[in-house]
């Protein structure tokens, strides 16, 4: 895999601890700004709402430009306005840099994604975006302790400062690394060598890159990657996509109060629970990265229904404080796995549309961080205590099974229809 694409995901680790870190920040940043806790809260929403509405948007802007330029827009963007919330009093304007950091955040992933892919080579999608997605993992692994941590030595502002810290050199490897690939006047655009470096200009068409590989941006204009978005199979795997990552933080947003209420063990454990989770998602993105390329379907329908599975014995026997550890590591693996294979799936199912397949998997994957943890707490709220976001992930689990399985019956069935149609003629 080219070096630069493992400098994105150092991007991707910053961003990724920022999205996350603020949940053991809020207390202290309620006090520091003398807002309400339930207001200060409003900061993780704030930007889950930037994450889901300005990936398309910010797509939209990415097309106009070329990969290099975009993805050093967006993280200088983000990194600022890291630097603008760790000096403001002012709590709007706190507010405010949560959405523009959403905005760019999202922008940076969606053309991210789409450079991986062009950068991975044929049929390495897979690979090209475990990778990517490990800076999540890393994030929940590392990062989100660490900003912790960095709240209770220094201040909630120091971790603003880290995440600014470790953009920073992100934005210089970017500019030594990634190739400029914007279109020339001409129609024709920088190809890219095996080392990730522009080479001679090649004419865009079927010759000008193998099958299989999603296109440039710089070669297609935003409506064209939205008729290339008109694909039923794209909608489908989006919406699993949602479901599964619906379900994989309706738990993960709860699990603090579960094993410590219901499973019994120490709240001075949590870290540790919390980072074996981040360790299984670790895993998981590797195990999907090997073989979301090769083996995509196996994966998928085992790991989807070892997850159901999975949930439905973590709910049940949640009380015992070995069996949530395990099932914690387990759940962690096989999530990431499967939400990592089908955003692996969307791509290669919207090859005429890179930058806009990875803004839908990603507004898809917020959709799900957000409705997960919602629907969770409707369940929490109805009294039926804290094993019931569980019994929700089984669910949503359930759910992304049965629309898998009818949209293949569906397809079956156009497909022999297909087959009668064209019998007469034959």
């Amino acid at each position: 895999m080219p070096l630069v694409l493992y400098v994105l995901a150092l991007a991707v680790f910053a961003q990724g601890t920022s999205e996350f870190m603020l949940s053991g920040l809020v207390p202290d940043i309620a006090r520091d700004l003398q807002v309400s806790v339930p207001a200060a809260g409003a900061l993780t929403s704030a930007f889950a709402v930037g994450m889901i509405v300005g990936a398309p948007l910010m797509a939209v802007v990415g097309l106009r430009w070329s990969r290099r330029r975009a993805l050093l827009v967006f993280l200088v963007v983000f990194l600022l306005v890291h630097v603008v919330g760790a000096v403001t009093t002012s709590f709007p304007l706190l507010l405010a840099t949560r959405v523009v950091a959403a905005l760019a955040n999202a922008g940076f992933l969606a053309v991210a994604l789409a450079t991986a892919s062009a950068l991975a080579g044929p049929r390495a999608t897979g690979r090209a975006t475990s990778i990517l997605l490990g800076g999540v993992t890393a994030a929940c692994v590392a990062g989100v302790p660490a900003g912790a941590l960095l709240g209770q030595w220094w201040g909630w502002r120091s971790a603003f400062w880290a995440v600014a810290a470790v953009s920073l050199p992100a934005v210089v490897a970017i500019v030594r690394s990634v190739p400029g690939d914007a279109a020339h006047a001409d129609g024709t655009r920088p190809a890219t060598g095996a080392a990730g470096t522009p080479g001679p200009a090649v004419a865009p068409g079927p010759a000008a890159e193998p099958a299989g590989t999603p296109r440039s941006a710089g070669g297609t204009g935003a409506r064209a990657e939205l008729r290339a978005l008109r694909s039923t199979r794209l909608v489908v795997t989006l919406v699993l996509g949602a479901l599964v990552n619906g379900a994989t933080f309706c738990t993960f947003t709860y699990l603090a109060p579960l094993v410590t209420s219901v499973s019994g063990i120490g709240h001075a454990w949590v870290p540790a629970v919390l980072a074996l989770f981040g360790i299984g998602s670790f895993l998981g993105v590797t195990l999907g990265g090997r073989f979301a390329d090769t083996r995509p379907l196996p994966l998928l329908v085992g790991g989807g229904t070892a997850l159901l599975v999975g949930w439905g014995v973590f709910a049940v026997t949640a009380q015992n404080p070995v069996t949530a550890l395990v099932l914690v590591l387990v759940q962690g693996t096989l999530s990431f796995a499967v939400g990592s294979t089908l955003i692996a799936r969307a791509l290669y199912e919207a090859t005429g549309a890179p930058t806009f397949a990875g803004a839908c998997a990603t507004a898809a994957l917020n959709v799900g961080a957000a409705a997960g943890p919602w629907l969770g707490g409707l369940a929490i709220s109805a009294g039926f205590g804290y094993r019931s976001p569980v019994w929700v992930s089984a669910l949503l689990v359930a759910f992304a099974l049965a629309v898998a399985a009818l949209a293949t019956g569906l397809r079956r069935v156009g497909a022999g229809r297909r087959t009668e149609a064209a019998a007469p003629t034959a």
